[in-house]
């Protein structure tokens, strides 16, 4: 990946704010009407998509030509011009490591609507929200990605502790039937929640296990596993090649 994508000076505090945005923002949000279902804390469902599976429920593999699959997207005019360009940063990420890639919206029916709403959720959210991190791991869920804590696998590596998690959220951490695609289970991933996710004591809610000392939660951008399913769901042949010789040169 290149690290240059990265967005820099960024102190401890912004970097602990990131980290707690996604959770804290939603947690605020009353769900107005003519606002979307939120289900799994920032996953953005239209009305009649209710679904456990959202991805899988509409069907949301984007198309692919030519080798590459290309999402349009459009960017709120009511973001800043600095908030608008780590946006930016974060969609190119992905152009440096995998097959998909961004343009901006004309005249396509589907395309990734970035607005700036009361939450982290609609693939980015608001002002709280615009950290690199936070850009790849919503645009993860509308690449069709799941948080790593309810993959189907999830109790051989994580304990979830319920009795803890703020009444009402308990639906946050229900596991569902996911597609691993051949990887493990990743405490690194960007889209793993860390170990206070919807406290309601700061009480943990989630414990790696055996070692429950292992961080979680704490990722500033995309784990080589992220890329590597980015890749491997959307067939990107080249880049599988690439990711190989580039992260385990001596197998």
């Amino acid at each position: 990946m290149d690290r240059s994508l990265l967005p820099e000076g960024k102190g401890s505090a912004e970097i602990r704010a990131a980290r707690r945005s996604v959770l804290e923002v939603h947690r605020r949000r009353q769900s107005p009407e003519d606002e979307p279902l939120v289900i799994f804390g920032d996953i953005a469902v239209p009305t009649g998509l209710q679904n456990a599976d959202p991805c899988t429920a509409r069907g949301c593999l984007w198309p692919k030509n030519n080798g590459r699959v290309v999402v349009p997207y459009r960017i709120s005019d009511q973001y800043s011009r600095r908030e608008r360009d780590v946006i930016e940063q974060g969609l190119r990420s992905f152009e440096a490591a995998t097959c998909v890639s961004f343009r901006p919206q004309s005249r396509e029916r589907d395309f990734l609507d970035i607005q700036s709403r009361d939450g982290c959720y609609s693939f980015v959210g608001r002002q709280g929200c615009v950290f690199h991190q936070i850009v790849q791991h919503e645009v993860l869920h509308a690449l069709g990605f799941d948080h790593e804590q309810t993959r189907s696998d999830r109790d051989q590596h994580v304990r979830i502790l319920l009795e803890n998690v703020i009444p009402g959220m308990e639906h946050n951490f229900r596991k569902i039937n996911t597609r691993n695609l051949d990887t493990p289970y990743d405490y690194n991933s960007v889209m793993h929640y860390g170990r206070f996710a919807f406290s309601r004591d700061r009480e943990p809610t989630i414990v790696p296990i055996p070692d429950e000392n292992v961080a979680i939660g704490r990722a500033t951008e995309m784990s080589a596993n992220d890329i590597l399913r980015v890749n491997r769901l959307y067939t990107c042949s080249m880049y599988l090649v690439s990711f190989r010789f580039f992260f385990f040169p001596f197998l």
